[in-house]
């Protein structure tokens, strides 16, 4: 891959998964996202014809259970994460290209027709699949896989299963995929995920995979048999081509950007990317992408972040209180991209007030408002150079190339690790050359030009080279600087010449980019936000995702699962219709000690609006708020369905306080 700015724009295809639109976006969601931006913008900023491409998959079992549980459709529901998804990477600034949703009339259409292809090709058939399901994961296991009898990638409960399927012949493309990894060993990064691929599925025989089912009926329906629907893994892994018109939309792009150069994922997925995705492709005589790469979880107290132990940290939350710009340097640059990391408060704070606030804040501060009060503002042309300027000129002359040698490996900790080595020897060179001595002997004027002139020219190398990890952050240097939208002094290209700096206003002291924070203030107010936030997901969902039920029995949970319900009882004081939504109804409810709430819920099919004002009903009080058809909903009311399949609220005897606890 080129080095340096191209003269003819070469296209570069990154994706992240598309996210299962079973809860609400976390960090660890934005972890890949906020990755893959990173590399989008600095594949741009080269001038590259870039596409990036993200989404979400709103098919499966687990999403049709989830709804039910609700009182939606799944159409309403998956709306409604899709649009929390969408507002988190505008918070983030994520620049992508295209948002694929696999709902999409076009994508539906695309996967019936690719469907139909393998089909006629002979590489799926009709049988009866028996085994192990895991609904949270919408993963096959066969017995010998299972840990401990449960889903080795999630630790769930596994179900056993049986219904007539279709079958994909992923045993035929067992050996071509082999050959992939041996000939290609960049295909997998980092090389023990290919280790993994090998020994765990691929050396002992890959099976034929069930790509339909009957058990259920949100998703795609197999065009020739409408009682199947296509396993969502298929359906959600072809969004990588049907997001560029493949295999007959109008103006298709996908011969433009296809092989992807790089799909991002985190590990747990990184078997249905390595070997179902390229055996598809292989069935279709389509070339596989150029790479895959897995990176390591981001963990919270040494636990994969989940909702229901409590430890999912808001980034909407983050990046009201820190800055969107402190919470992408710290996921980037905290933990190496491939390994597993710590999320950690104590570490996040510790970065902004050391890395964000110390050195490079203070380097721009101090640098502005000597060149402001010594100069005012406009340094003169006469500048005397000095050996000790040889070093920190030296380092900045070698940034661009080390940055970029690291991102195209995808180092993003390493490529930060390195401008951040450069902006501490810019520190220590104002300590060493002491502008303020220099700024008492008028014969010094022209040493100490020369000094506050390295030191902004640095700052524009640094600054250039930091946009794609912090985008608003990297142009406010700039900007402090003089340099604004000067291509001459602000493309990438001229983040490998030193000494290039040439403000076209006075400069004036910047104010502070990033202030300080209290670390013990900053770490009560986090575990408030945890504590508040345990147990907010919706509690039949969470069970759903927790114990699946089997064929033969009910799932269980644990006690302090159900103990982090709040449900208290609340009073109907108003009820009506919710506009343009058939089956919402919209309650304000006095809920005693608690206050008031607004509720929606899904059972205007059941209920006239006018009939439930004054009924005592029971509320789960700490669920988290949400927007459903653009209405806020603080919580859930309790429903039991009827067996002609319409719903009836639950409640309790007039004589039971409004805001009294339920146990």
């Amino acid at each position: 891959m080129p080095d340096r700015e191209i003269a003819q724009p070469q296209t570069y295809y990154i994706t992240t998964p598309i996210y299962y639109t079973s809860g609400r976006p976390h960090i660890g969601h934005s972890y890949t996202t906020v990755a893959a931006d990173a590399m989008a913008r600095y594949r741009r900023r080269q001038g590259y014809d870039v596409m990036f491409v993200t989404g979400t998959d709103e098919h499966g079992l687990k999403v049709q259970e989830r709804a039910a549980a609700a009182g939606l459709t799944p159409q309403t529901y998956v709306d409604g994460i899709v649009a929390e998804f969408k507002e988190i990477w505008q918070l983030l600034g994520i620049s992508y290209d295209r948002f694929i949703r696999t709902t999409d009339p076009e994508h539906v259409a695309a996967i019936q027709e690719i469907f139909t292809m393998l089909y006629e090709r002979g590489d799926i058939y009709l049988d009866t699949y028996e085994g192990w399901y895991c609904t949270p994961c919408e993963s096959y296991w066969t017995e010998t896989q299972l840990a401990d009898g449960k889903c080795p990638d999630c630790g769930r409960e596994v179900v056993l299963t049986q219904e007539e399927t279709y079958f994909f012949r992923q045993s035929k493309y067992g050996e071509r995929i082999i050959e992939l990894y041996r000939e290609h060993p960049e295909f997998i990064q980092p090389p023990s995920r290919m280790h993994e691929m090998l020994n765990n599925f691929l050396l002992p025989g890959l099976e034929d995979v069930a790509v339909s089912r009957t058990s259920f009926d949100w998703g795609v329906h197999v065009p020739f048999d409408e009682k199947h629907v296509v396993y969502v893994w298929v359906d959600a892994l072809f969004n990588y081509l049907t997001v560029l018109g493949f295999p007959n939309g109008e103006n298709p792009v996908w011969e433009r950007y296809w092989p992807a150069d790089v799909q991002l994922m985190g590990k747990e997925i990184v078997r249905f990317h390595t070997i179902l995705w390229p055996a598809l492709l292989m069935a279709l005589d389509m070339p596989v992408p150029k790479q895959a790469f897995g990176h390591g979880w981001l963990l919270f107290r040494d636990s994969k972040m989940s909702k229901s132990v409590g430890n999912v940290v808001d980034p909407a939350i983050l990046c009201e209180r820190y800055g969107v710009d402190a919470i992408r340097y710290y996921l980037l640059r905290e933990i190496p991209f491939g390994s597993d990391g710590n999320f950690s408060n104590e570490a996040l704070v510790t970065r902004i007030n050391a890395d964000l606030a110390n050195d490079l804040g203070n380097l721009v501060s101090r640098t502005t408002a000597m060149i402001a009060r010594y100069f005012d503002g406009l340094l003169p042309e006469e500048r005397e150079a000095a050996g000790i300027d040889d070093e920190l000129l030296g380092l900045a002359g070698s940034l661009a190339e080390s940055v970029e040698a690291n991102l195209n490996e995808l180092q993003y900790s390493q490529a930060l690790a390195d401008i951040w080595r450069v902006i501490g020897r810019a520190n220590k060179y104002i300590d060493e050359t002491t502008p303020w001595i220099l700024a008492r002997d008028e014969a010094q004027r022209p040493r100490l030009a020369a000094v506050l002139h390295n030191l902004a020219a640095t700052l524009r190398q640094i600054a250039i080279l930091l946009e794609p990890f912090m985008p608003a952050t990297g142009p406010a240097i700039l900007a402090a600087l003089g340099v604004g939208d000067d291509t001459r002094q602000s493309s990438w290209a001229s983040a490998r010449e030193t000494g290039l700096w040439q403000p076209a206003a006075p400069i004036t002291a910047a104010k502070p980019l990033f202030p300080r924070l209290d670390l013990e203030a900053e770490l009560d107010y986090m575990q408030s936000i945890l504590e508040a936030d345990k147990g907010q997901e919706s509690p039949a969902p969470e069970a759903a995702e927790e114990s699946v039920p089997a064929p033969v029995g009910i799932a269980t949970i644990q006690y302090d699962d159900f103990a982090k319900l709040d449900l208290r009882v609340a009073v109907v004081t108003a009820c009506d219709r919710v506009p343009k939504a058939d089956k919402l109804l919209r309650f304000d409810l006095d809920v005693g000690s608690l206050g008031t709430r607004q509720v929606v819920s899904g059972i205007a099919d059941s209920y006239e609006p006018g009939e439930l004002v004054g009924r005592r009903v029971i509320l789960v009080a700490n669920l988290a708020k949400r927007r459903v058809r653009g209405t806020e909903s603080e919580g859930m009311l309790l429903c039991a369905e009827a067996p002609d399949g319409s719903y009836r609220l639950l409640g309790v005897s007039d004589d039971v306080e409004a805001g009294s606890e339920v146990s």
